[in-house]
């Protein structure tokens, strides 16, 4: 809670804000530039309404999927970024958060070489525990598909890692 004030017919007057309890956030900083190892960005595209979506998002969880790309971006892998079930190793992953009782959800690829596919990012909204809810992954699955072909037509034939 931090204490602040205001001038009220010159009076000095107090009150509070409280602020909602949230994970302290690391240091987000890209560790190319930690160790200056300074490269160019791979590019993101983004597939079907994913950037629409995101961009719905509570400030806050768009600031923690934002820097979960740009660390893509970059080579590196964020803190809150794991393997998505069912992909067959780290090729796609999901950066998950959480905001006043809501779960946020952003799912990208990193499998085809020089470029980062953002595929779906979406609210979870079924409280059967913390399992990606099929149409989900359905439609997920749609998108890594247009995103294999986007790259096969921009970027050459072989491009997987």
């Amino acid at each position: 809670m931090d204490r602040i004030g205001e001038v009220v017919d010159g009076q000095w007057r107090k009150f509070a804000i409280y602020r909602p309890v949230r994970k302290p956030l690391q240091n987000y900083s890209s560790s190319a530039i930690r160790e200056g190892r300074m490269t160019t960005q791979k590019p993101v595209v983004w597939i079907g309404s994913s950037k629409d979506d995101l961009r719905a998002f509570p400030d806050e969880v768009r600031r923690v999927m934002g820097f979960a790309i740009n660390d893509a971006q970059n080579g590196d892998e964020h803190p809150r970024a794991k393997a998505l079930k069912g992909f067959g190793g780290r090729s796609v992953l999901e950066v998950i958060d959480d905001e006043d009782g809501d779960t946020f959800r952003a799912v990208y690829t990193v499998r085809f070489a020089g470029v980062i596919y953002v595929l779906h990012a979406f609210q979870k909204k079924s409280k059967k525990g913390i399992e990606t809810p099929k149409h989900d992954i359905l439609v997920i699955q749609a998108r890594l598909k247009a995103a294999e072909a986007h790259y096969q037509e921009n970027y050459g034939k072989g491009g997987k890692k």
